[in-house]
């Protein structure tokens, strides 16, 4: 790997996006079954903007590299792995420790990201395409000429999902703040303006009989509005708590009340259904299976770009280091689509 050095983004605590550390070392090696990934894009999700205020709920004590996912290259493959692999571009879900130059990762993990694809194009859809492609196939199954409330439909995992459920012909309404509804209507999306007063009788006044499915990341009382929104049958997916993102106190009780909300709710004898979704809750299922799901789920998204059906939004690309200014960018809501970092 000659000269090279390592670079990596450090989270040394409760910290202001300028307060990240960069850390310069020594490029590490594979190891018996392990890769080194030389990283061409990572991104900046919703949990980093939670982790550097110490809330997602279950995040590594600091301090840590941050960085949910990333695509690039393999560089180095140790013992007991395909040597194939080498120069090929492969994508990873890490949670933690993609914001750095290489990166070191169990080669099953690695996904193969197809040619025609740039690794920021990629990049986009890694996190946010596997999140919503399980909850609209997996946990929701909907089905064509159905209906489905996004709320944030212009966010990270919201614009993937519109338009993954727009290719099952499925009917979307989508929230959104005001200055994102001429790109939804491109989209095919209604968009409903969340910051216009009540957000549930709009939906209703467009779907009278319910929705089949609501995807709710806002958590707090809109889980409640969700809920209510259900068609019989229908079925409510929670997967965050982006209300909470600047409280204080625990940050497990935002996530712990809804789970308890959906298990009292499955108990109701109505038909609907609640589920609040985690991507990493499969990994009970067994690392194998939970790798192949995963492979499979992003190998279709990879398809659904590939195809024209998802476009892949790259909101800004910046350098590692200035990785700083990419979280600020991210916290200011004024962009849409997703911030890749490259280093």
């Amino acid at each position: 790997m000659g000269d090279e050095r390592l670079l990596e983004v450090v989270l040394p605590g409760v910290v202001a996006p300028e307060g990240l550390v960069l850390r310069y070392g020594v490029v590490p090696e594979a190891g018996r079954g392990r890769i080194v990934i030389g990283v061409e894009a990572t991104g900046v999700s919703f949990a980093e903007q939670q982790m550097r205020r110490g809330r997602y709920y279950d995040q590594p004590p600091f301090p840590f590299v941050p960085g949910y996912d990333l695509v690039g290259r393999v560089l180095a493959t140790g013992e007991g792995v395909d040597p194939g692999l080498l120069g090929q571009r492969v994508a990873a879900l890490v949670k933690v420790g993609g914001w750095a130059s290489h990166v070191v990762v169990d080669a099953a993990d690695a996904v193969p990201v197809p040619d025609g694809l740039t690794p920021a194009e990629a990049e986009t859809v890694v996190v946010n395409g596997i999140t919503a492609w399980q909850m609209l196939h997996r946990r929701a199954r909907v089905r064509a000429g159905q209906t489905v409330l996004v709320h944030g439909a212009s966010g990270g995992v919201g614009s993937v999902l519109v338009q993954l459920a727009g290719a099952a012909g499925v009917r979307v309404i989508g929230t959104a703040s005001a200055r994102h509804h001429d790109a939804l209507r491109e989209l095919g999306v209604e968009p409903v303006d969340y910051r216009a007063g009540d957000v549930a009788a709009r939906v209703r006044e467009l779907a009278p009989g319910g929705v089949d499915a609501v995807f709710d990341h806002v958590g707090g009382r809109s889980v409640i509005d969700s809920w209510s929104l259900l068609a019989p049958g229908g079925t409510l997916i929670a997967y965050g708590s982006a209300s909470t993102r600047d409280d204080t106190g625990s940050k497990q009780w935002p996530v712990l009340k809804i789970l308890a909300r959906t298990w009292l709710w499955n108990t109701l004898p109505n038909g609907r259904r609640a589920h609040f979704y985690n991507i990493w809750a499969g990994r009970g299922l067994g690392k194998d299976r939970f790798r192949a799901r995963l492979r499979t789920d992003l190998g279709e998204v990879f398809g659904a770009v590939g195809r024209g059906e998802v476009t892949a939004r790259v909101a800004a690309e910046l350098p590692l280091a200035r990785a700083a200014e990419a979280l600020r960018l991210a916290e200011s809501g004024t962009v849409g689509g997703k911030i890749v970092l490259t280093p």
